[in-house]
């Protein structure tokens, strides 16, 4: 559901639309009537664009996933600082054949439904598509390519003899790098913030979310899901399309 008000009544709008709705299967977005039709997407990747959280899966091939996937869940949900977080979980793979990579990309890795039309329709209309992700870029460059974004951002897993290290390139792209991924594109392109759009899941998204003119949990974690501008908890990604205006005639699909 997209509610349309004038800018001024925006905040009180939301919070009475969200709490007559908390209770109702309805994904609810309260936006100003201008400007819905964003010119840069900012996208998170694991459990946001992909079904998955790439590092864990690599974690069940090294026989540590519940290790790994119990500290990705709280870094996610804001109870432990990210980059911390990932150097811990990447220690853990050292040794992994760089081969698993391909491996989990293939047998573990699915574009949610209706990412694929959500990307190649907002590209379609001539905004920019990035794919900003803490995750690594072996999965962003096949994922972006997969779904259509015109660039990807994310960390860099160090290798060795054909092995992963168990240590990542430095600086770490986090939740600032994520921000600061959005303000410098939207200044290249001469963009207000007001006309961009981020999308993701866990906590080192908040920024990027909070800073951009439509921020957007997609079944997200508590934290982001109460700070975002809306959510989308019950459609596909496609839902991000609607809160822009698009019709579904205008949708790109295969």
């Amino acid at each position: 559901m997209d509610l349309q008000v004038e800018a001024e009544d925006l905040i009180g709008v939301r919070e009475m639309a969200h709490h007559l709705l908390a209770d109702l299967p309805v994904d609810l977005c309260v936006q100003a009537r201008s400007g819905r039709r964003k010119a840069l997407l900012l996208a998170d990747m694991d459990s946001t664009i992909i079904n998955c959280e790439c590092l864990d899966e690599l974690a069940d091939f090294a026989g540590r996933k519940d290790e790994v996937a119990a500290i990705t869940e709280r870094s996610m949900r804001g109870e432990l600082e990210f980059e911390g977080a990932l150097r811990e979980r990447v220690a853990m793979l050292a040794g992994l054949p760089v081969s698993d990579l391909e491996r989990a990309y293939s047998e573990r890795v699915r574009l949610n439904p209706g990412a694929r039309t959500f990307i190649r329709t907002v590209a379609a209309s001539g905004a920019r598509c990035l794919l900003v992700s803490g995750g690594f870029d072996f999965f962003t460059r096949r994922v972006a390519a997969a779904a259509g974004f015109h660039e990807d951002r994310a960390n860099r897993l160090k290798v060795a003899d054909d092995r992963l290290t168990g240590f990542v390139d430095e600086p770490i792209l986090g939740r600032e790098a994520k921000l600061a991924a959005l303000t410098s594109e939207a200044a290249r392109l001469g963009l207000d913030l007001t006309q961009t759009l981020a999308i993701g899941d866990g906590a080192n998204d908040l920024a990027m979310i909070g800073a951009a003119g439509l921020g957007l949990a997609y079944r997200a974690k508590p934290v982001v899901a109460a700070q975002a501008d809306a959510r989308i908890d019950h459609g596909d990604l496609t839902t991000a399309l609607y809160f822009q205006g698009y019709s579904e005639a205008e949708f790109v699909r295969d």
